[in-house]
């Protein structure tokens, strides 16, 4: 834990705050700051639905660096889909993979992961749309979520025979209780917002997108007058085992996901969804 505290304190030491809006792929990803408040929106920007490629991923990677570099006091995730907040994994990253590339690929989620979850800055997601797989484990790295209606979110990851692994598990459980993660996490369950809020993996409902980025920024608002210093650090403690635990183990998860995304049985369960898909889209 002390290593993740020394981080804590490096990031939010003292300097200048000068924000750029400029993520290194600003159509993947939208940075706005408001000059009045200081928190940044950032909207996810690669349509239908915001799938997470390897590019996006990147791109929300620069995203945070930027924000972190500059001295964020705060931020608000949210997608510029009207029904999707994001789908999850891009499927096609995993199906029929370059190695050299899944390997990049997950790697880059991991970063993504660990500048999210263990960010210095309070973070929020106004969550206006659907939230499958790896859009709810966005979510669930930021500290509160508000939800528009008639929407779902969970990690359904066993639904297509897959495993989530030990820090998406470890994501939810520091949000649900225990128990019902269990159940969550070994029957895919997908929660509609309603349901979700009962459960605690959200906070809030908003009516709609605008609603949801006021209570989000409500929500920011309540540190204003909090040490950001302590802030970050009492954050980092809370979730420091987490981080730690892939910290130490970060090559064999790597190593442990391209072998599974390789064996037959999962690349033919990738090729049955694709079909769906495409049943889907033709009808």
């Amino acid at each position: 834990m002390l290593r993740v505290l020394q981080r804590a304190s490096r990031l939010v030491a003292p300097g200048a705050r000068a924000f750029s809006s400029d993520t290194g792929n600003s159509k993947l990803v939208l940075t706005e700051v408001d000059d009045k408040t200081g928190y940044a929106t950032v909207t996810l920007n690669r349509p239908p639905v915001n799938s997470l490629s390897l590019e996006l991923l990147t791109a929300i990677s620069d995203a945070l660096d930027d924000l972190q570099n500059n001295k964020s006091r705060g931020m608000i995730l949210t997608s510029s889909s009207n029904t999707v907040f994001s789908a999850g994994l891009d499927i096609m990253e995993m199906y029929k993979p370059n190695q050299d590339r899944l390997r990049a690929f997950w790697s880059t989620l991991q970063d993504v992961w660990f500048k999210l979850y263990g960010s210095p800055f309070p973070t929020a997601a106004a969550i206006n749309g659907h939230a499958p797989a790896g859009g709810c484990l966005l979510s669930l790295c930021c500290e509160y979520r508000v939800m528009c209606p008639n929407y779902t979110i969970g990690l359904n990851e066993t639904q297509l025979g897959i495993v989530a692994p030990t820090w998406f598990q470890a994501s939810l459980r520091n949000t649900i209780s225990r128990r019902e993660s269990e159940l969550a996490l070994t029957l895919g369950k997908m929660y509609t917002t309603d349901e979700a809020l009962k459960v605690g993996l959200v906070d809030e409902v908003a009516e709609n997108k605008e609603k949801a980025l006021e209570q989000a920024t409500n929500f920011l608002n309540r540190f204003r007058k909090i040490s950001p210093m302590a802030r970050a650090m009492t954050k980092q403690a809370l979730r420091s085992k987490d981080i730690v635990e892939l910290e130490d183990n970060r090559s064999q998860d790597i190593d442990l996901f391209v072998y599974a995304v390789n064996q037959p049985n999962v690349q033919k369960g990738l090729e049955v969804y694709l079909e769906s898909l495409k049943k889907k889209a033709q009808k």
